[in-house]
């Protein structure tokens, strides 16, 4: 962080130090002092950028919605479906849980970031201050985590090659759309820089120091770090929570409960994780009689099939990632239970890894949902989700509440004057 010092503070979100604001070159990125995370980052005319990207994958996101993804054709007998039309298929099986979590992390949740960056950006554009800007930041800072998009290509590839194996593949428009609005929604979320729109807003940067602040931490200064805009605000007397005076957030200390509501995550997950290795993810009839897969049979497939690259991608993604992830949490859960002072600096590494993978483990739910809504030729060949593709589901869900919910700057306390 070099640069001209000025008279406000940010603090850390991951380990709470507290840091004079410098000023940044073109393009750079402040990172903090202590455990590396991003601060903040100059991002020239971002807010133009962001709203450009996300007007484009809105249009792209129609598109993508309003045509096939992919068809199939046996013997002359064409089979296509859209998104909305494979969650259908699935709810129509009676596997609604699974038809909810796609449509949520495939359609709603995009569409509502999309949504949520246009009511922010576009008014901006003309000059004038968006209503309702506190709830509509506030949402798009929730949704975020959970739009899935460039998950959903990567399972519509790993797709496409296992019913290249059944039936000619006819890739549809959607499937570039899709392409399209993963790109486009990235280039938005990367160009957005809410601290330029928050001081367009309002005019609140940060937190202008106080002369008198010798704290290290936020927590020693009491002060409150809003995790939505970032804002430092005062915590009232005999108080633990409050309200951010800048977004409206929820404000706390530390994350209330943070480590018995992680272990109740994890523990969930652990116990889920069982039969979502163990039985079927999908069962296939044809001719030739039944088949029951499980999620490494499905990894096996692949490998033997000769597309090794992707079988490869799969075992990462659906097995061992969850796993590996479940085994970080507990580690990370268990060293900050007993205060642990060991490495905090790595600790704090594994827990961005950690929630920086968590959304890769639905790839297998978006292959398995592609395969069901197209391989139903009845008495030729039919595939049927099976209960396991359920409980994995509930796992990456559990897996991703648990990363969340957990309070890495709990770690730094326990570190306290010996951290780094």
């Amino acid at each position: 962080m070099n640069g001209r010092p000025s008279a406000c503070l940010v603090a850390c979100h991951e380990c709470d130090l507290l840091q004079r604001e410098t000023a940044l070159a073109r393009g750079g990125v402040a990172r903090c002092a202590r455990c590396g995370a991003q601060l903040y980052r100059d991002r020239p005319d971002g807010l133009n950028r962001a709203l450009a990207c996300t007007l484009g994958a809105l249009a792209a996101f129609a598109i993508a919605n309003a045509y096939p993804i992919v068809g199939l054709d046996v013997g002359g007998t064409v089979v296509q479906t859209t998104l909305l039309g494979a969650v259908r298929v699935l709810y129509v099986e009676g596997m609604w849980p699974l038809a909810a979590l796609v449509f949520a992390t495939s359609f709603a949740m995009p569409l509502l970031e999309m949504s949520a960056m246009t009511f922010l950006l576009l008014p901006m554009r003309f000059g004038r201050t968006p209503l309702g800007a506190r709830a509509a930041f506030r949402a798009l800072h929730a949704v975020r985590p959970w739009g899935m998009t460039e998950v959903l290509i990567l399972g519509f590839l790993v797709a496409l090659v296992k019913l290249a194996h059944i039936a000619s593949v006819l890739p549809g428009i959607a499937l570039f759309g899709f392409g399209a609005v993963m790109l486009l929604i990235s280039g938005a979320s990367a160009s957005f820089d809410a601290r330029e729109f928050w001081t367009r807003i309002s005019g609140h940067a940060a937190f202008v120091a106080d002369r008198s602040i010798r704290a290290r931490t936020a927590a020693e200064a009491r002060l409150f770090v809003c995790h939505d805009c970032a804002l430092l605000s005062k915590v009232p007397p005999h108080a633990s929570e409050g309200r951010c005076p800048r977004c409206h957030a929820r404000l706390h200390v530390r994350k209330p409960d943070s480590i018995a509501r992680t272990w109740a995550l994890l523990i969930a997950a652990m116990v889920l994780n069982v039969p979502a290795n163990v039985l079927p993810v999908m069962y296939t009839s044809s001719l030739f009689g039944a088949q029951d897969d499980t999620i490494m049979s499905g990894v096996a497939y692949l490998w033997v099939s000769g597309s090794w690259p992707l079988a490869i991608v799969v075992f990462i993604a659906s097995i061992a990632v969850p796993m590996l992830k479940i085994v970080a949490l507990v580690l990370l859960v268990t060293s900050t239970q007993f205060h642990s002072r060991w490495m905090p600096e790595r600790r704090t590494r594994v827990y961005r890894i950690v929630e920086f993978v968590g959304r890769w483990s639905m790839l297998d739910i978006y292959v398995i949902t592609v395969l069901v809504a197209l391989v139903q030729f009845n008495a030729l060949a039919t595939i049927h989700a099976g209960t396991a593709a359920i409980a994995f589901g509930a796992v990456v869900v559990l897996t991703m509440l648990a990363a969340m919910t957990f309070d890495p700057r709990l770690m730094w306390d326990a570190a306290g004057d010996d951290d780094g």
